[in-house]
């Protein structure tokens, strides 16, 4: 199976603490957090990785090199900022095969078990699958409903409040072909959330939500980047 990590944020909110580095590389007891997720998805099957990235994107190409453990590593290159939506559809050029692939948040990890979410995203027929955790307090990720049947029925941008919320994980499962509608589309700086999301609900795609109640941790603010070291012990035997 392949994966696409989107990596190529500047990660504004976190520039004071690593100032000199890109988001992906920011480092976790002493290794860049994009470790963190290669390590966990490579002993999850992962036999291709493609790193979509811009910012300082030749500091990620030589520390990561064309091979990481047992699988493959290509780069999608960004020729100018294209932000998580831009960037996935200049990546998907890059996948080898015909089969559903993964799609990781570079920012974030959730350790979700791949078969598990493969196996739903099958028996569902999907056309995306995305992973769900329950948060509480949240007012940074967007709040996510879906109907008795597993199906996502909307996402909305913010959510506030002290009650628990189920919200994206950043591991998405993708048909092959689901994006071929968007081939043509001029590359652009857009959101793969906030906006190539609504586009498929409204084309009517067959979205699906998967709960996992396992480890997440979400970089993207200093404060859970402190975080981090203590929540990503919990896989010390991955990593």
């Amino acid at each position: 199976m392949e994966a696409i990590i989107l990596a190529g944020g500047l990660g504004t909110r976190l520039q004071p603490m690593v100032p000199d580095l890109p988001k992906p590389l920011a480092p976790i007891r002493g290794r860049p957090f994009l470790e963190y997720l290669l390590n966990y998805w490579e002993a999850q099957g992962i036999k291709h990785f493609i790193l979509s990235v811009g910012y300082k994107h030749n500091l990620i190409l030589e520390y990561f090199g064309q091979k990481y453990k047992s699988a493959d590593v290509s780069y999608s290159v960004e020729p100018k900022p294209l932000g998580t939506g831009g960037g996935l559809l200049l990546s998907v050029e890059k996948l080898e095969s015909h089969e559903p692939f993964l799609v990781l948040n570079g920012d974030s990890f959730f350790a979700v078990k791949k078969n598990d979410l493969l196996k739903h995203h099958l028996e569902l027929e999907a056309d995306m699958t995305l992973s769900l955790v329950e948060v509480s307090e949240n007012n940074r990720f967007g709040r996510i409903t879906q109907n008795e049947e597993g199906w996502i029925t909307s996402i909305k941008s913010t959510s506030h409040g002290s009650k628990n919320f189920l919200v994206n994980g950043g591991v998405y499962i993708l048909a092959q072909n689901l994006l071929k509608t968007f081939k043509n589309r001029n590359l652009t700086n857009f959101s793969f959330e906030d906006e190539l999301l609504p586009e498929l609900f409204k084309d009517k795609k067959r979205v699906a939500g998967f709960l996992s109640k396992t480890t997440f941790i979400d970089i993207g603010v200093p404060q859970d980047y402190i975080r981090a070291a203590k929540i990503l012990s919990q896989h010390s035997n991955t990593f």
